[in-house]
């Protein structure tokens, strides 16, 4: 009885998986070379929309995570991410695809990476733990910190991450 309840729960999920893919819709595979297209919306300090062959396209900032929306300047983080970003055109490198479906990804505008000013500007943690050797991000916090630069200038700013696991039940 068992197994053919795994093996039902597998043919269905196949199933699903080569039904999206029959629809066009990406399932774990990321685009090969960037794509481009306008920022459409700002959902928070890290995750943007982008209009691409006019579907929307859910990207997260690789390498970096800012400070949530209930979190001291996670209102500022979105608004610097919408100010260097909403209305433009940008650039996706796509670096992977999360669990949430997101595409985890490089951005710049006019050649001017939006993940690296991000931390320069002290709006966001270089995220080492998936990003071990972004040496650029590893950098630009450390001078950030030097200068209190943004959510530095808080004596104990606490990262997203643990704010996030501090928050689960």
């Amino acid at each position: 009885m068992a197994k053919r309840r795994l093996f039902l729960i597998a043919s269905a999920l196949t199933l699903a998986v080569v039904l999206l893919g029959a629809l066009g819709v990406a399932v774990t595979q990321p685009p090969s070379s960037p794509v481009q297209g306008p920022v459409i919306g700002i959902s928070d300090g890290d995750t943007l929309t982008v209009l691409v062959d006019q579907r929307p396209l859910k990207v997260r900032l690789w390498g970096i995570d800012t400070p949530e929306k209930a979190q001291a300047y996670g209102a500022r983080a979105k608004v610097a991410l919408s100010e260097l970003t909403y209305g433009k055109q940008v650039s996706v490198e796509v670096r992977d695809i999360d669990r949430y479906g997101r595409s985890v990804s490089w951005v710049t505008v006019a050649g001017q990476p939006v993940n690296l000013a991000l931390v320069k500007q002290g709006m966001a943690w270089w995220y080492q733990k998936f990003a071990p050797h972004a040496d650029d991000l590893r950098d630009a916090q450390a001078k950030a910190r030097a200068a209190k630069l943004g959510l530095w200038a808080d004596p104990d700013p606490q990262p997203p991450w643990e704010f996030r696991k501090a928050r689960k039940p």
